[in-house]
């Protein structure tokens, strides 16, 4: 052989070794790893709809070594990814071409936690508590709120709507749609509503909904959640006699100014329906989003001759609970003492 044939024979494997190290190069990225992260950690995206893959991209770099952005580029043309889906995404510390596009082509989104407390207290503050957490139309949700033709296939009205949504978390995804959370919550809600509760709340002469609107008065009026089956037993004490609730957070309710210390004249004679010192029985819904410890509490509260309860004046955040009316003053014009000197109105 020549020494030209030998230099021809030379180069030409030389091309050949070549292009088979860049299809394995080009496929390890493609299949094994074209990313790594600059922490050695996993990163997360929201992607909003129509974001285009140049600004995911730029949104990962801060993020990731992209080993060959032209390995990336020709699995996306592959695959036919122009507009990725949007949706919350996790990527490891390390990832391949085809991993990030079948996320991205695919829609496979990491599920984001949904946590609601019964610090939400109305439609709106849940609406809004939604539209912070998930890509839904937060007009859309109060309207579905509102809507007493749509409300009517979970048995529930405006007033009661936020029955459904019982404090606790949830996993759901980012883009879930406004009707699918309704439908999700739904779900949770009738979880929760097991025979075993049906029947304690059906003793008690109540319904699923009366239940959390008593339970959200309990747990309104106080932090201490080992007094609320004794608040529990007092509240269904007085509506088995009939008597008006007088319970100071519904009046607050029904002010609409959560920040009232201390109940006077004028939110005690405000003309609301959630009033419950003006109009006896349980308001039209709860006042704030009830926990299921609460609602526990009502059904397993215990039998109690109490009728009346004030703030301990020993100012600890406790309360005396009395049966009569006599032992209630008492306690009560002691508690006005407490509350003069310290200057609260």
């Amino acid at each position: 052989m020549t020494k030209q044939k030998k230099y021809i024979l030379l180069i030409s494997l030389a091309i050949v070794a070549g292009a088979i190290i860049a299809m394995v190069v080009g496929g390890c990225r493609a299949l094994v790893c074209n990313a790594t992260s600059y922490d050695g950690k996993e990163h997360a995206y929201y992607i909003y709809p129509d974001t285009p893959l140049d600004s995911v991209l730029a949104q990962v770099e801060n993020d990731y070594r992209i080993h060959s952005a032209l390995n990336l580029r020709m699995m996306a043309r592959y695959m036919g990814l122009k507009n990725p889906q949007a949706g919350f995404y996790r990527f490891p510390a390390r990832f391949s071409s085809r991993s990030l596009v079948n996320h991205l082509v695919h829609g496979w989104q990491t599920p984001v936690q949904l946590r609601f407390t019964n610090q939400i207290r109305n439609r709106e503050q849940l609406a809004a508590r939604l539209d912070k957490v998930l890509l839904l139309d937060s007009a859309q949700m109060m309207a579905r709120l509102d809507s007493i033709a749509y409300l009517e296939q979970f048995g529930m009205q405006p007033q009661t709507a936020v029955c459904l949504f019982i404090p606790n978390t949830y996993e759901v995804y980012w883009t879930i749609s406004v009707d699918d959370l309704f439908q999700r919550m739904y779900a949770e809600y009738r979880r929760f509503w097991n025979e075993e509760r049906l029947t304690k709340a059906h003793e008690l002469g109540l319904t699923p909904i009366q239940v959390a609107t008593l339970a959200s008065i309990v747990e309104s009026e106080t932090h201490r959640t080992v007094e609320h089956p004794m608040i529990a037993s007092l509240y269904l004490n007085r509506l088995r006699k009939g008597m008006a609730l007088q319970a100071c957070p519904t009046a607050i309710f029904a002010g609409g100014d959560f920040t009232v210390h201390r109940v006077t004249g004028s939110l005690l004679n405000l003309d609301s329906p959630y009033n419950t010192y003006k109009y006896p029985g349980l308001p039209p819904g709860p006042i704030r989003l009830s926990n299921g410890a609460a609602m526990d509490a009502v059904l397993n509260a215990p039998k109690t001759d109490y009728l009346y309860m004030c703030a301990n004046p020993d100012w600890s955040g406790t309360h005396v609970f009395s049966a009569t009316y006599a032992q209630h003053q008492r306690v009560a014009e002691a508690y006005r003492r407490e509350l003069n000197r310290r200057h609260i109105h």
